[in-house]
């Protein structure tokens, strides 16, 4: 109690986070019952027919359990690579810069792409590769060449969806560690310079090492969300009804919807929720308990 009345003025700043979780988080938990019936609107939640396991079963039969959690791990695993090594990168290079108001422009250019809706990134991804009035097909029969359909061209999506997803969030995550270079002890560059260690040597014994730990955490972070995707960038980028495409593009989020809202199938969209939360759950316990037997210090909890 003590601990309390000593912290209340923490825990009243934490009240809003704690309120919004007890109700969009924890208050609907009953209803995952749903993965476990038939369900159907006359009797309810609680008043449909109770079938087990049998929505786990038809999904892992059918071979879309396997597709969907394929799909979205790979997908968030490029995500994650690719992105905290492109993110390291441009703060390495800002921090590079020796021109202040260069990187102030800089640091507001790379920023900008986060702000811009999954909608918009989804009709400027449309007017490059659509068919018939694309950019890209305009061009191409500009120059005598033959229009393509990568709109019925599965493979060629991920690399799309790929750039999509580092163009938009590598500005926020290479500020990110950009504050973390700058929390760098100033007199510790200052000695490495007078000793005459080269940028590259900088980088690679200061500033590199320095950024392990904010690395790390943010790593935990992406991997307890590695069952989660990004609904609005692939629902926008590739609609909801171009079947051609669901092999390579089909995460469990889209396929949730799209069971809820095109087929009213409650029960099945319920079954691979609960399936993703277990999952992530899961993994994330196992990577921070992995964390904590390499270092302590690094895990979250």
């Amino acid at each position: 109690m003590r601990k309390v009345i000593d912290s209340k003025t923490l825990l009243l700043m934490c009240l809003p986070a704690i309120v919004f979780f007890i109700i969009f988080n924890y208050c609907p938990l009953p209803g995952v019952y749903i993965a476990f019936t038939n369900y159907n609107f006359r009797d309810g939640i609680f008043g449909s027919p109770f079938v087990g396991f049998k929505n786990f079963e038809f999904l892992a039969k059918s071979g879309q359990l396997w597709m969907l959690t394929r799909n979205t791990i790979l997908y968030n695993l490029v995500f994650i690579v690719l992105g905290n090594v492109l993110q390291i990168t441009m703060a390495i290079l800002l921090n590079e810069v020796r021109c202040k108001w260069f990187k102030k422009v800089s640091q507001t250019i790379m920023f900008l792409p986060y702000f811009i809706s999954a909608v918009l990134i989804g009709v400027i991804a449309f007017n490059i590769l659509n068919y018939d009035t694309g950019a890209l097909n305009t061009f191409l029969k500009a120059i005598g060449s033959d229009p393509v359909k990568v709109y019925s061209m599965p493979k060629a999506w991920p690399i799309i969806i790929v750039i999509c997803q580092l163009w938009q969030q590598t500005g926020y995550g290479s500020i990110v560690y950009f504050a973390s270079i700058c929390g760098i002890d100033s007199s510790i560059m200052e000695a490495a310079e007078v000793d005459g260690a080269t940028s590259w040597q900088r980088i690679r014994y200061i500033i590199l090492p320095s950024l392990k730990p904010t690395f790390i955490i943010l790593l935990l972070f992406a991997l307890g969300g590695i069952m989660k995707g990004n609904f609005g960038l692939f629902y926008n980028l590739v609609g909801g009804s171009n079947s051609q495409l669901f092999p390579t593009t089909d995460i469990i989020e889209t396929f949730v919807y799209r069971m809820m809202m095109n087929q009213n199938n409650f029960s099945t969209s319920s079954a691979v929720g609960l399936y993703q939360s277990i999952f992530g759950f899961a993994l994330i316990m196992f990577c921070n308990w992995l964390v904590r037997r390499i270092d302590p210090d690094y895990a979250l909890f």
